[in-house]
Formats: structure tokens, C-alpha cells, sequence
């Protein structure tokens, strides 16, 4: 499909990730990745932090509201929470977490996981997959929005963990 891998090897599409858990028979599969200079400790209160903000394209999905440049202290996301926010709203939610490793959510009728895989010299690899049963059609739209938005997600993270 056109749009459904960025920055990610074939191992890395071959692995599970937890929302695999969640859609059986996805009509929609999309991988991304990116390598950020920073052990996964500095990189998962990022992650976690899209409870608030979505950190891609603002002016798009956050109503033009400025995501977080500064880490607020938020407790660990949990199971049943809101997954993100949008404009201040908050939407979705939280389906599986394993704190400083994964944070898996569903937010209209996708389900998507980040998974943080620590790498040598205190760097890790920001893994993103999303998943979600609709027709072939609908997919083929989404899988090119989503690159074009998870890509800026991804690249607007590693910045922040880095710095």
C-alpha cells in the first residue's frame, strides 16, 4: 500500500506490537520509525506526553494550539485514560501501557502503538504502528495522511528528546 512504511526496516514490521492484540484482520497496516540520540529514559515522558498534544502538523490536528515544547510532569499513563488531545480535547484512549517501554491507544476506531527499543550508546528506536478494520479504499487515504502526519509526530519527538 502505498504510504505504509517510513523509516522502518523489515524487522522491524516483522516484530509484534501490542495493538496487533487489538485488530484482527486489519484492512490497514502502517509502520513508522525513527532513530532518536537519546537513551528511551529521555525518550518515553515524550511519548507519554501525546496525552496532551498531538505533536505533529499543530495547525492541523491541534487547531492550530502549540503542543508542549516543555515536559510537564505527568503521572504514568494508565489503562483507560484519555489517549490524546486535540485543541484541548481530549479524545480516545489508553488500551495497553508498559511504562518506559510501549503506549498503545485507540482513537477513532485506529488503534496505534509507540514502542521504544533501546539501541547501543544511549540511543533508541521510536517505533509507531497503527492498525484498523475499514474498506480497502479508506485505507489507501488514511495510510497517505497518516505518513504525512506521524512522520512530523515522530521527527517533532526525537527533537524534543534530544534537546
Amino acid at each position: 500500500m502505498v504510504g505504509d512504511r517510513w523509516g522502518v526496516s523489515d524487522s522491524e514490521i516483522m516484530r509484534s506490537y501490542p495493538c496487533d492484540d487489538f485488530v484482527t484482520s486489519p484492512a490497514l497496516e502502517v509502520w513508522r520509525g525513527v532513530g532518536v540520540q537519546a537513551p528511551a529514559e529521555a525518550v518515553w515522558p515524550w511519548v507519554a506526553q501525546v496525552r496532551l498534544a498531538p505533536y505533529s502538523y499543530d495547525w492541523i490536528d491541534n487547531l492550530g494550539r502549540r503542543s508542549p515544547r516543555e515536559l510537564v510532569d505527568l503521572p504514568e499513563p494508565y489503562v483507560g485514560e484519555k489517549f490524546t488531545a486535540v485543541g484541548g480535547r481530549r479524545l480516545g484512549r489508553i488500551v495497553s501501557v508498559d511504562p518506559g517501554k510501549q503506549l498503545t491507544g485507540t482513537i477513532m476506531g485506529a488503534v496505534m502503538s509507540y514502542v521504544l527499543v533501546a539501541q547501543d550508546h544511549d540511543t533508541t528506536r521510536l517505533l509507531f504502528k497503527l492498525v484498523m478494520q475499514t474498506n480497502r479504499w479508506v485505507a489507501r487515504g488514511l495510510s497517505v495522511g497518516d505518513l504525512i502526519m506521524a512522520r512530523r509526530q515522530l521527527l517533532n519527538l526525537k527533537l524534543l528528546a534530544e534537546h
